[in-house]
């Protein structure tokens, strides 16, 4: 699935970044007292509140003239990965006092927090920016590809009723927070246990199949990996429009839970600021 390919590059990126921050700081070139580690903290800071122009832009009509919304949230990712790694460099992935201390892992938990949110964001909207995919129109892309699976699958009766069954399913399910769970996590290795059962299924049908037209075995094969191809697809569309209001939900509750480290970290962050000018 492209989507899960651009998201473990962009994890592992990450932890790629994260790791040579640590081997900078197992050099220990410098303190975070002296003037590299402090001039490279400050430059973390400002990096973390440039990240606040975003939000600004994004809910206030004065700014609407600031550039586009899409450009500024890249801009605000590329602040929120460049920002905290800064601040690691800077603190040798160490603290010495308390302020210190809160401030560092409020960061790390904003920055985690942030690595969470693009993931979930990234399911609500079209590609990393702004344009809301609505739920129907979900539905209606995975309508046609549900036309498209069950007609050529009618050789495979048992399969098509394994999909339907599938699909079914969660059309019934109640409306919760379960739901949504389950939808998340449990919902894509059902997925594919149903996946594998439709390709055992597959077998015999197709192998009659291709008796009765007399298919040389490349042609066998051709047409084995289309209904393989038309049942994943089936399945796929299935599981987003299933997962969108999960996803939905899921965004709400970040946005609740992500907003409180944000103060902490403001707060933190000044503190740490004036006690180390102040001592």
């Amino acid at each position: 699935m492209p989507g899960l390919s651009k998201d473990l590059f962009v994890y592992a990126v990450l932890v790629l970044l994260v790791w040579v921050a640590r081997e900078i700081s197992l050099l220990k070139l410098f303190k975070a007292g002296d003037d590299v580690g402090y001039w490279l903290g400050v430059a973390g800071a400002v990096l973390m509140l440039i990240l606040f122009i975003y939000p600004i832009r994004k809910h206030f009509k004065f700014t609407s003239k600031w550039g586009s919304v899409k450009g500024w949230l890249v801009f605000h990712m590329l602040l929120g990965i460049g920002g905290p790694m800064l601040v690691l460099v800077h603190s040798g992935f160490e603290y010495g006092s308390l302020n210190a201390g809160v401030a560092l892992y409020s960061m790390i938990i904003v920055a985690l927090s942030g690595v969470v949110g693009r993931f979930i964001y990234a399911r609500v909207n079209r590609g990393l920016y702004g344009e809301i995919v609505s739920q129907q129109d979900l539905k209606t892309r995975a309508g046609l590809e549900q036309e498209s699976a069950r007609s050529l699958l009618s050789f495979a009766p048992e399969v098509e009723r394994t999909l339907l069954e599938f699909a079914q399913h969660e059309r019934d399910a109640l409306p919760g927070w379960r739901t949504h769970l389950r939808r998340v996590f449990v919902m894509p290795v059902w997925q594919w246990l149903v996946y594998w059962r439709c390709v055992r299924l597959l077998r015999e049908p197709s192998a009659r199949l291709a008796e009765k037209m007399k298919w040389e075995a490349d042609k066998v094969a051709d047409r084995r990996r289309l209904a393989h191809k038309l049942t994943r697809r089936y399945l796929n569309a299935e599981v987003r429009v299933a997962q969108f209001s999960a996803y939905e939900w899921m965004l709400s509750a970040w946005h609740i839970a992500h907003i409180p480290f944000v103060y902490l970290l403001v707060v933190s962050t000044f503190v740490h600021i004036f006690a180390v000018h102040a001592y």
